[in-house]
This record gives structure tokens, sequence and C-alpha cells, in this order.
């Protein structure tokens, strides 16, 4: 085995440079991972920047990486070397802040985030907690797995956690990284589905991906069109645009739910009229715990959900990243090591 590996960090703001890196031992409760895939994440953009709170650089982004156990720290009893798993946003908790007592480990006030508060997965080798990782089915391959450990998770959750029923009207406001997923699992999970995209164009995609009716928001105003259709459940707000959720909440049923997943950076815009007036609720929703990527990833083989994706090799993290960024990518990009190949 070689006792280097390449890694691309952030060197400085704005910079991923393509580094070699020395292999180190997993700690106690840790493992080490040989990387085959790494999903490229819009909450990279937070690290590259240099922006996300209390980041220290150089640090390796990526947080939906998939691939095998290498080596074992002591004290890791449940997982095998050559065994496959995946490790997503959440990569373990403090245990002991409030939220984490409280059973709430998503919302731990000191987590382990790849990517932030340690090395991720854009390279070929990364430590990870041995608590924050999940088994990889062998029907998914790992470029198809990478995504659903971030933007599968993210809709999954946000969905199946909402108090829907089956038949239920549910909206996804978004047909891009994280709408084309949600998608699908609101059609699988028996909700009449209506996807709200800018243009016509994004209508058949839609509707490919189980939407039932598409809203073009050039042509119609999305919140009328729900109303008329006897207003939505809920809607599932995935594209980054604060000026685009906000009116959506007049498109509610009466103690309906505007669930907020993707991050604008613009403020949202609020009538607190029919907040006040119906009982309607907004709310964001964070990710999940490992254990609930696994429920993510069986969903997907089961129902056969996949996401849309484009790969580029590890070396070409930069020229990849920026086609994330500008929206190009259709939908995500996945990095490939040479250990993914194949």
């Amino acid at each position: 085995m070689n006792n280097t590996y390449k890694a691309v960090e952030v060197s400085a703001p704005g910079v991923l440079r393509v580094v070699e890196r020395q292999v180190s031992e997993p700690g106690a409760g840790q493992v080490r991972i040989r990387v085959e895939a790494c999903g490229i994440c819009h909450t990279d953009s937070a690290t590259v920047t240099g922006d996300f709170p209390g980041l220290n650089l150089p640090r390796v982004p990526g947080h939906e990486v998939v691939g095998r156990i290498e080596a074992l720290g002591s004290g890791v009893s449940r997982w095998k070397i050559g065994q496959r798993v995946g490790v997503g946003f959440f990569g373990g908790e403090d245990g002991v802040c409030e939220p984490c007592r409280r059973e709430d480990r998503v919302n731990c006030q000191n987590p382990v985030v790849p990517g932030v508060t340690v090395d991720g997965g854009y390279a070929e080798v990364m430590i990870a907690e041995a608590r924050g990782i999940s088994a990889i089915p062998d029907e998914l391959t790992s470029v198809e797995a990478a995504p659903l450990l971030c933007a599968g998770l993210t809709t999954y959750n946000a969905l199946r956690n909402a108090g829907l029923r089956g038949g239920d009207l549910v909206a996804v406001q978004g047909v891009g990284g994280l709408g084309h997923l949600g998608i699908q699992f609101a059609r699988h999970m028996g909700f009449h589905t209506v996807a709200i995209g800018r243009g016509g164009d994004k209508e058949k995609l839609a509707k490919d991906l189980g939407a039932h009716v598409y809203i073009d928001t050039a042509a119609d105003d999305a919140a009328t069109v729900l109303q008329g259709m006897g207003g939505a459940r809920a809607i599932l707000a995935t594209a980054p645009s604060g000026d685009a959720m906000g009116p959506l909440v007049s498109g509610l049923a009466v103690r309906g739910k505007l669930i907020v997943v993707g991050v604008p950076p613009d403020q949202m815009r609020l009538s607190a009229f029919p907040l006040v007036f119906g009982g309607r609720s907004i709310y964001g929703s964070l990710t999940g715990t490992p254990i609930d990527n696994e429920d993510t990833l069986a969903f997907s083989v089961l129902q056969n959900i996949r996401p849309m994706i484009e790969t580029a090799p590890l070396e070409q993290a930069a020229d990849a990243y920026a086609r994330m960024i500008q929206g190009k990518a259709r939908f995500r990009m996945v990095l490939v090591t040479k250990d993914g190949v194949g």
C-alpha cells in the first residue's frame, strides 16, 4: 500500500488544489476509508469560500463519500475491513450537548462534519468516525449512492417526517439537484406530486421523474394554481431562492407546511396573513443520522430511485465544482477516484 494519497484541499478561500498527503492510522472509534466516489454538494461552497463559521484552512471538502474500509481504529467492532460504507454531512455527534441528550443528534452543537470540522471526501483516503458511517447496499453503485447520502437523505427525511398521508397533495419547488430527487421520493411515497419550476422546458423531465402536475412559474403563479387544486399539504422548497420560496406559503392548504431544505443566499419575505389564518407553518429540515441514511438507500433500492449524475476524475475537482456552482451540472456532480473506476 502506498504511504501517500491524493487529496483536493482548499488551501485558501476560492482555491482548490491537488496535494499529496501521508496516509494516517485511524484513531479510537474511527475507520480509514479508501474513497471510490464523492458527490459535490452546494454546501461545499461554504468550505471553498472559507465562509463556514469556525472553518480552519487548509481543508478537504466533501460529505457525500462512498468507499471501502481499509483500516479499523481500536474499539470498532460493528464494521469490517473491505466493507463498503458511506459518510454524509452528519459525521458524528459529541453525545453530551443538550440536543444529543434529548436524542436530537442531527442538531448536535458540536458535530463532526466532513469537509468542515474534519477533512472530507475529495480525496483517495478519508478518516471517518465509525459512529457516523452507513452501509451501502450492493444494488447501488458507489457513484449512485454518493448523492443519496446528502441530497437524497435531505429530501427523503423531510418528506417522511412531515406527518403526511398517502394521496396528500405535495409540491416540490425546484427541479434541480435536490428537487429531482424530492419529486421521485414524493411520487413513490404515494403523494399527489406537483413540481414547480421556471420554464416549460422542465415539464417533460418533471413528469418523467414522477410529477403528476407541473407548474411553470414563468407562466402561472404557483400559489394560485395550488390553491385551485385545494392547497398543498406540504411544499418542499429545494431551489435556493428566497424570493421564490416566500410567496409559496399562500399555496398551502389549512395546516399546510412549507419545508425548506435549500438554503437561499437572499432573505425570504413572508406575509403573516396566511400563517395566522389557516395555521400554516414554515420550518427547515437538515440531513439525518447514519441509520436514516441507510433507510434512504433502502427506499431508493426498493423504488428504483436514482440521482441524475455527471462524473469527473478526482484530479478535476476544481472544474467539476465550478460546473456545479455555475448551475451547469445535470444534476449532481460526483468525483471518482482510481479505486472507484470500473
